[in-house]
């Protein structure tokens, strides 16, 4: 029995399954060899399953080396590096304390929220320059040329 088109779609669509329970995006480029392969089949049925299975693996292939080489493009092209650290993008900006700093602990209105701070001891109210992020707590010092009111921090 010689596979037909539908063997190929039925094979693209467990692929893509094996896929969602596995994820590695890997198989739906390969589920993207079988559906081709399928879409060969139902112009020319005549093709020999020999020559299906070499259509299939070469378009696989070619469907995995075209999503690593533009893998690695997107990757080269970078993007902001900080994007999912919402800590890391407070560094640099300038806040007011809602909570006095005391025995170098304090909280400070940041945004819609309020972050657990750590620096000198300071007066509510005051404002403070975000130094960096220890954890989830923000590092801080008096930022005696600040502006009134937050200030966001500055582009990168």
């Amino acid at each position: 029995m010689t596979p037909s088109f539908w063997h190929w779609w039925i094979l693209a669509a467990l692929l893509v399954l094996i896929e969602v329970m596995a994820p590695g995006f890997v198989f739906v480029w390969l589920a993207v060899g079988a559906f081709l392969t399928g879409l060969l089949l139902l112009f020319l049925p005549q093709v020999s399953w020999e020559l299906q299975l070499l259509n299939f693996a070469i378009l696989g292939l070619v469907a995995v080396g075209g999503w690593l080489v533009l893998a690695r493009r997107l990757r080269a092209r970078g993007g902001d590096e900080r994007l999912n650290r919402r800590g890391s993008n407070l560094i640099g900006g300038v806040y007011r304390l809602e909570e006095a700093i005391v025995d170098g602990r304090g909280r400070a209105r940041v945004g819609d929220g309020s972050w657990t701070v750590t620096g000198p001891d300071l007066p509510a109210g005051a404002a403070v320059r975000v130094l960096r992020l220890d954890n989830t707590r923000l590092v801080v010092e008096a930022a005696r040329d600040a502006e009134e009111g937050p200030i966001p921090p500055p582009p990168s």
